[in-house]
């Protein structure tokens, strides 16, 4: 199967994530995308985000419905930083005939060069970067690599403006699937300043 690869904070999971993944999925001809929520994004080490258990559940709030979104927590029982090239390891070894198709955003690909071992994600998987809206760097694509570019629909919503709007008293509907607008409401989440 070709399995897209989707990981991310998710904190909130919101429909931009949602509408992009089903948009990839459809374009490439993916059987499945895996939603994996980091345990600890890298980049995200001195930033306070909401315990892993609370993304996790979300995700799975907001997959439901659709078949071929499955959320992994491969990353969260691993605990610590979450590397992708260990994620990919990782299910490398749950699905060794499956094809692993890494989703990124085209603002990760300028600090591609910098993850944990980059050659051996390269080896693991195919990258396909999505564009994102407002971003106008168009970094230069090394030759020979294994990465392609998927141009998405513009969706101009980020989770940082969702946890600001629940702080701020306002409506997140819409913003999120509902049982996830329910879940943020039930488990006070966001109330406090991020």
């Amino acid at each position: 199967m070709k399995i897209g690869v989707f990981g991310g904070t998710f904190d909130p999971p919101h429909i931009a994530h949602l509408i992009i993944a089903e948009f990839v999925r459809q374009e490439l001809a993916l059987d499945r995308i895996l939603f994996i929520p980091a345990a600890m994004p890298p980049h995200k080490r001195d930033q306070t985000i909401s315990a892993p258990e609370h993304r996790l559940a979300m995700v799975r709030l907001a997959l439901k419905g659709n078949p071929a979104f499955e959320v992994n927590d491969l990353e969260i029982r691993r605990k610590g930083v979450s590397y992708t090239v260990d994620t990919l390891e990782g299910l490398k070894r749950q699905r060794p005939g499956d094809t692993l198709i890494l989703l990124i955003g085209e603002d990760n690909l300028i600090d591609f060069g910098q993850w944990k071992d980059p050659q051996r994600i390269l080896t693991l998987a195919l990258v396909v970067v999505m564009t994102r809206p407002g971003f106008t760097g168009s970094p230069h694509l090394p030759t020979g690599e294994r990465i392609t570019v998927c141009e998405v629909p513009e969706l101009a919503i980020a989770s940082r403006s969702i946890r600001e709007r629940v702080r701020d008293g306002k409506s997140i509907r819409y913003f999120v699937p509902n049982e996830v607008e329910v879940y943020i409401r039930t488990n006070r989440l966001y109330t406090r300043s991020f």
